[in-house]
Formats: C-alpha cells, sequence, structure tokens
C-alpha cells in the first residue's frame, strides 16, 4: 500500500531498523574480535577435578557424531553413525583440558535428558574407562550430571546398575569395532579417574604457559607420584 509520496509504509515502518541492524551486523564483520572459546575460555569450575563442568557435543541418542571445531569453538559433524549404534548417554569433554592426544578429556554423562550440542552442565566422576585409539591413549571418563536427582547421588561406578556398565562397555566396543574391527572390552576404574581429569588440567596449565603441546610430555605416573 502507498502512501503520498509513492513510498510503501511498510518500507517507511521498517527500513531505517533494518538499515540499522545491517550497519551492526557489517561492523562486527569488518573489526577484528574474538569470541567464547568453549574449550578454553569456559572455567572448569571451583570443584575440578571431582565436579566439573562439561560440554556436550553429541545428545543422548543421536547417531550424529558431533565433535569440537579446534579453531572456531563451534560444535561441527564429524561422520554418521551405523544405525545400530546411538550413544547412550550425552558425550562431551572437560574445558581447560588436555590429554595425551592432544584434545580435551572426553566424557560420558549419565543423566535423564539428552542435552543440546553446545550446552554445558555440572557433571561428577564416577569411574574411567581406559581406551587405545591409533596407538594412542583415548581415556573416557564416566560421569553423572550433578544436577539431575535420578542420577547425582552416583558416586563410584561399581553403584550402578550392571546393565548400564553393559550398556557403556558394548556401547565402545560396537564403536571402536566399527573403526578399528578391533574389540575394546576394558575394565571401569573409579580412582583413576580423578586423576586423570587432574592430569588433563595441569596439561592444560603446561600448554598455556608455553604455547607449544609438546611440553604436555610427563607421563601420567610421574606427574602422579609428585602430586
Amino acid at each position: 500500500m502507498a502512501n503520498n509520496s509513492g513510498e510503501s509504509s511498510v518500507k517507511n515502518s521498517g527500513f531505517h531498523q533494518h538499515v540499522a541492524l545491517n550497519e551492526r551486523i557489517l561492523s562486527s564483520l569488518s573489526r577484528r574480535s574474538v569470541a567464547a572459546h568453549p574449550w578454553h575460555d569456559l572455567e572448569i569450575g571451583p570443584g575440578a577435578p571431582s565436579v566439573f563442568n562439561c560440554v556436550v557435543e553429541i545428545s543422548k541418542g543421536s547417531k550424529v557424531k558431533y565433535e569440537l571445531d579446534k579453531t572456531s569453538g563451534l560444535i561441527k559433524v564429524d561422520r554418521i553413525l551405523y544405525s545400530s549404534v546411538v550413544y547412550p548417554h550425552n558425550y562431551g569433554f572437560i574445558p581447560r583440558t588436555i590429554c595425551e592426544d592432544s584434545d580435551p578429556m572426553d566424557v560420558l554423562v549419565l543423566m535423564q535428558e539428552p542435552v543440546l550440542p553446545g550446552s554445558f552442565l555440572r557433571a561428577r566422576a564416577i569411574g574411567l574407562m581406559p581406551m587405545i585409539d591409533q596407538g594412542e591413549k583415548d581415556d573416557k571418563i564416566i560421569a553423572v550430571c550433578a544436577d539431575d536427582p535420578e542420577f547425582r547421588h552416583y558416586t563410584d561406578i561399581k553403584d550402578l546398575p550392571p546393565h548400564r556398565l553393559a550398556e557403556i562397555r558394548r556401547f565402545f566396543e560396537d564403536y571402536k569395532r566399527m573403526r578399528t574391527r578391533k574389540s575394546m572390552l576394558r575394565t571401569f576404574y573409579q580412582p583413576s579417574a580423578i586423576d586423570a581429569i587432574k592430569y588433563s588440567m595441569w596439561g592444560s596449565v603446561c600448554f598455556l604457559h608455553s604455547g607449544e603441546l609438546e611440553a604436555v610430555n610427563l607421563p601420567r605416573d610421574d606427574f602422579l607420584s609428585l602430586s
């Protein structure tokens, strides 16, 4: 509908707002700025290593394997799993940690509901599943959501129902077999979970001070003997 000047009333009412918005977008694109990075900028939490923040990469029940893009800090699609393999619980990483494979510490978080990728939550470590990926340690922390009333009372991996442990073990076996054609039957450990998180936190501090991943070269057993 045109007014007396022949211009659209919709244009008159909204044009300047769109111009202002576009100017803000262009301004943000033209200046150099650094967005918060979930691996480096998010605090690990005051209760670490027992209770810590966890960034969720993959939702419970998902066949899509997402992972952190280290450069941008965004969550990207890595691959689609076979139809019989789905993540039994939310899966992610602990911020401000670095492990032997130069990635943050991986965590499987038991809780009632799936969580959107990119969200973070408070988790409590209850166990560790030692694993090897292409010749490097690829340990997985088994944790529970510290704010989920159904799971937060668990403090040790042995407290979980046997079928829950079998479910977790079967998932990692199937996932590793899908990639390497080798079965990865392992034992769960509870005290080692805290030690593994401590070591990964120390690795992150070393990297931040030196800027080189090669600085994170003290074997875990040697580190633990000093701590």
